[in-house]
């Protein structure tokens, strides 16, 4: 017997996939804002809360497939960004800045993936303050194996078709870059 996939339960941890609800509750959200006289705002909730349950069931599905590997998506991206890099280590603190996150996730992270043998922390050959964080051997060949079943299983299976995928990701492109996420390159960057 093959078990359900996983996916977030109302409650946020992970469950057995759930028979489908009868209907759509953000549509019945949709509805009740309309109805208590919010209307100027229900799509804008709609819209933000199907992103946001979008997000959950992705993340399950994510951390389903990486689960097999003992990595969370915060260790899977911290590993292939080092596995991205020429000499395969970064500083703790360009890591943080390329992965969006605080100092101390990243902190959390190293900890746990050098305590399974995947980076291990040197010292940065030029600054005596800095410590870089470098992917072992072994990191490069989990990351590479959980890269496989990621692209094979999520990515390349988002759900959406082609014509979706190109159009969400220009959506949020510049939603991103309009929230301040980052800043476009001048002509000629």
């Amino acid at each position: 017997m093959t078990p359900r996939p996983l996916t977030p339960s109302r409650t946020g941890g992970a469950v057995a996939d759930p028979t489908p609800l009868a209907s759509d509750p953000i549509a019945e959200a949709h509805r009740q804002w309309q109805q208590h006289g919010w209307a100027d705002a229900a799509d804008g909730m709609a819209a933000v809360t199907s992103i946001m349950r979008a997000q959950q069931i992705l993340s399950a599905r994510v951390e389903s497939a990486l689960k097999p590997f003992e990595l969370t998506f915060a260790r899977f991206e911290l590993l292939a960004l080092l596995s991205f890099t020429r000499r395969g280590s970064l500083p703790m603190a360009k890591a943080s800045a390329r992965l969006q996150v605080h100092p101390t996730s990243v902190t959390n992270a190293v900890d746990r993936l050098e305590a399974a043998g995947l980076v291990r922390r040197v010292a940065h050959p030029t600054d005596g303050r800095a410590t870089l964080v470098e992917i072992t051997d072994e990191g490069r060949e989990r990351v590479r194996a959980a890269t496989a079943v990621l692209n094979a299983s999520v990515f390349e299976q988002t759900g959406f078709s082609p014509d979706e995928v190109a159009q969400l990701n220009q959506l949020l492109h510049g939603f991103r870059r309009d929230a301040g996420d980052f800043a476009e390159p001048e002509a000629g960057d």
